[in-house]
């Protein structure tokens, strides 16, 4: 199984650390990671999710971001919007997506915890929805 990674490089050193438990995760699992795609931000991660599911070696992808809580309601937007955009991907594209952003609303004392159980859920749902 072929998993393309899509990262927010916002916060590149944390989603760096999630990225190398995406990846063990995928190999205990008997998958692998076989394309990493940075982008920006939360934002951009629908883009390249259109772009790299229509690949037929990519069976699946995972999503790997942190969306953290800001002053005003824009993360909460921001969200919202990517969450309904990737999952009408997985559905117009019929390969799972697994969502491994931290937040919206995440500050600084949720990220750490989460890192790890973040990425290995992303990778354990598109292997279980690939079954």
């Amino acid at each position: 199984m072929n998993i393309a990674a899509v990262c927010g490089s916002f916060h590149k050193g944390e989603i760096e650390r999630m990225l190398d438990f995406a990846k063990s995760e995928a190999s205990i699992r008997g998958a692998k990671i076989s394309q990493i795609i940075w982008v920006p931000g939360s934002m951009e991660v629908p883009l390249a999710l259109e772009r790299i599911l229509g690949d037929d070696e990519i069976d699946a992808a995972i999503t790997l971001g942190i969306i953290e809580r800001g002053e005003t309601q824009h993360g909460l937007v921001m969200g919202q919007a990517v969450t309904k955009s990737i999952i009408d991907l997985q559905i117009r594209h019929n390969k799972p997506i697994g969502l491994g952003i931290i937040g919206p609303g995440a500050e600084n004392h949720h990220i750490e915890p989460r890192l790890e159980p973040h990425a290995r859920s992303a990778v354990n749902a598109v292997v279980e929805m690939s079954n």
